[in-house]
């Protein structure tokens, strides 16, 4: 069989959907996650309430599906780059990894605030879904570079964790994907996260301007210091 095209009408109302969630992000950027709600966004289009309330029921489901278009942007820019690079060089592919973080969350300072700053008032994820299968991914491909460089890295981490130190859900999305990788592991995952998002947070929200006049090279070089960190040695990369 073959792909049927969508109708006019299906296309105006996809490019409607985009809209509605481009002024969201826009909004946010201006005030903040409390900008965010169906009436505002309504007014911004000159649309009225109860037609925005046709394309998402709630302001919920809007931000539900902001959350996996941006967590999907960043995945597959951060994934493509990690694949880039042999899968034997671990400090090559958390280099690629960080850098094209960066790349994404000044090209994208809006959606970077959506999921990695406040959260938006009132909102509550729903169970499962396209969000958290998107957050997933990110976490996901996140620990796999760390399961990578675990054997290297094992002999300079602090022991003593139990699974129970962890969010459920987290454990058990690890020992899923990552059956033999221990609880330490996952401790140095979230240390990797924190170095990695540190200063890329505080230039995304303007904390270096004026600081550095280079804050790539800066932050390259906590990336060649994490990777040393680990044990392994960090390849060449160019500044972003």
């Amino acid at each position: 069989m073959g792909v049927s095209t969508p109708s006019r009408r299906e296309r105006l109302r996809a490019e409607t959907a985009a809209e509605i969630k481009t002024v969201a992000l826009g909004l946010m950027a201006e005030g903040g996650p409390d900008a965010i709600t169906l009436r505002a966004i309504a007014r911004e289009m000159g649309m009225t309430a109860g037609a925005i309330y046709g394309y998402y029921e709630t302001r919920d489901t809007l931000v539900s599906a902001l959350i996996t278009d941006v967590y999907t942007s960043l995945v597959d820019r951060v994934e493509a780059a990690r694949d880039a690079v042999p899968a034997d060089d671990a400090a090559g592919r958390i280099l690629a990894w960080g850098q094209t973080l960066r790349e994404w969350a000044l090209a994208n300072p809006e959606g970077f605030r959506l999921i990695y700053g406040d959260p938006v008032p009132g909102y509550q994820a729903p169970e499962g879904g396209a969000a958290a299968e998107a957050a997933h991914r990110a976490c996901a491909g996140l620990t796999g570079l760390v399961a990578a460089a675990w054997p290297q890295a094992v002999a300079r981490q602090p022991g003593g964790y139990d699974w129970t130190d962890f969010d459920p859900i987290l454990t058990g999305l690890v020992r899923a994907e990552f059956p033999g990788l221990p609880p330490a592991a996952v401790a140095l995952a979230l240390r990797v996260w924190g170095r990695m998002h540190g200063l890329v947070a505080l230039e995304v929200y303007g904390h270096l301007r004026g600081q550095t006049r280079d804050a790539g090279r800066v932050y390259l070089d906590e990336l060649r210091d994490l990777t040393r960190s680990l044990g392994l040695e960090g390849g060449p990369a160019a500044p972003a």
